[in-house]
């Protein structure tokens, strides 16, 4: 019997390991090809290694909630043929990688022939075989989350979409019934960094709900990042009355020729990659006692997912981008980050993050900064305001569209001059908007 090396694959430049959260497979269970052997995590994105080749699970050499580095042999797999087992070689790491990220986490496109199926549209989570025989098979989204899974969590295996083509012609059609209930949220052993705290009493009535693995990464962040950076937060009242009269204007032609709709995030980020271009020490992060400016401008954009927890994905070079494409990049991030289809690569690199505290009815706030970087940004709610204006015949009253912006930042690196002029600018580049250009 030729054994096969199961490798951890390579999930983005700059990920060098991960935490085996859950094995799907046990030893002596036998899987085909691209089936999906156990559960991986990486900071904030969850996704699934798949078999490289058909065979009996013989060894699985990295218990739960341990952590693997990537190219490290983490399961062997028992085949009758030759030439899979010099697939295992270690120089092959790099192509199960590609296997991995193109099916576990890229957002999902079909050809003209496939879409009928769009994967993208559900929550829950399908092995690449499933996917493959679904589109196959002609099996619709709808009726492909009415079947019920008998692998854990509810996922739907081989031997279920398999039994259910077989059924298709004498049972009643599975859309019929209702979905099962969507996976919970996977846990893990990491903790989040420890800070002394007076323990609790627990009463009777009281309820304790364990940390999800996101939300304890999410408390390390935070708590790292009071630990590691004086935070400043200087706050400026813009006028985007503007920008609101511009978008209310053509949102609905935007929307017709491209597809999907214009918010205000974009307009946001390309005044803050100006402001950047401006004020190039604001788009730094520190080391010991070295600065290292960076020459690309990654902005991060912090997302609410539906589970409460946070995530933010980077729009990586914003400053080649225009309004349009920032516009795009904006919509795509926000929709995968929803789905969970973020590639670890999409939620790292970032030197600017903006928030937006305004979506929740926020007048402002004082965001902590995501480190390495200096500086965050948040937006908060735009509100109409009795406001003076100023004209050449005389100061009049008026209604105008305001917000307040709040900049937060590392105090070791940017004092309150370069934080404050910093923040101004942007409101200059957002009162300054051209409400007569085309999108």
């Amino acid at each position: 019997m030729a054994k096969v090396e199961v490798l951890l694959p390579k999930m983005g430049e700059s990920v060098a390991e991960a935490t085996i959260t859950s094995w799907l497979k046990n030893v002596g269970d036998t899987v085909d090809a691209e089936e999906s052997i156990v559960e991986i995590a990486t900071d904030k994105v969850d996704s699934e290694v798949p078999a490289p080749s058909e065979g009996t699970i013989l060894e699985l050499l990295i218990e739960e909630g341990e952590v693997a580095t990537v190219g490290q042999v983490i399961a062997i797999i028992g085949t009758n043929g030759e030439t899979e087992a010099s697939a295992s070689a270690e120089p092959k790491a790099v192509d199960a990688s590609k296997v991995e990220i193109e099916v576990s986490t890229r957002p999902t496109t079909q050809s003209d022939d496939e879409k009928s199926i769009v994967f993208s549209s559900s929550d829950r989570f399908y092995s690449p075989l499933v996917k493959s025989i679904a589109q196959k098979e002609s099996i619709p989204q709808k009726e492909l989350d009415g079947i019920s899974g008998s692998g854990k969590n509810g996922r739907v295996t081989k031997k279920d979409i398999l039994e259910h083509v077989e059924s298709r012609g004498s049972a009643p059609s599975p859309t019929q019934t209702s979905a099962p209930t969507a996976s919970a949220s996977k846990k893990s052993d990491a903790p989040a960094q420890q800070v002394s705290a007076p323990s609790l009493p627990v009463g009777p009535d009281d309820e304790i709900i364990e940390m999800d693995r996101m939300r304890k990464l999410i408390a390390g962040h935070m708590v790292n990042s009071k630990h590691t950076s004086p935070h400043v937060t200087s706050f400026v009242e813009v006028d985007i009355t503007n920008i609101v009269e511009w978008r209310n204007r053509v949102k609905d032609d935007f929307q017709k020729r491209e597809g999907q709709k214009i918010t205000f995030t974009p307009i946001f980020i390309e005044a803050i990659v100006k402001a950047i271009k401006d004020f190039p020490m604001i788009n730094i992060s520190v080391d010991g006692d070295k600065i290292i400016r960076h020459k690309n401008i990654n902005i991060g954009m912090a997302a609410a997912l539906p589970s409460g927890n946070l995530i933010v994905p980077v729009i990586k070079n914003a400053d080649m981008l225009n309004l349009v494409g920032i516009t795009k990049m904006v919509n795509d991030l926000a929709f995968r980050a929803r789905n969970n289809q973020l590639k670890p690569d999409e939620i790292s690199g970032g030197t600017y993050t903006i928030t937006n505290v305004g979506s929740f009815g926020n007048l402002l706030g004082t965001p902590i900064i995501n480190q390495p970087q200096v500086a965050i940004m948040a937006v908060g709610a735009i509100v109409k305001k009795p406001a003076v204006i100023e004209t050449e015949h005389g100061d009049l009253i008026g209604i105008r569209h305001k917000m307040f912006l709040s900049h937060s930042y590392d105090h070791r690196v940017v004092d309150g001059a370069l934080g404050g002029m910093f923040v101004r600018k942007v409101a200059d580049y957002l009162e300054g908007f051209n409400n007569q250009q085309s999108i």
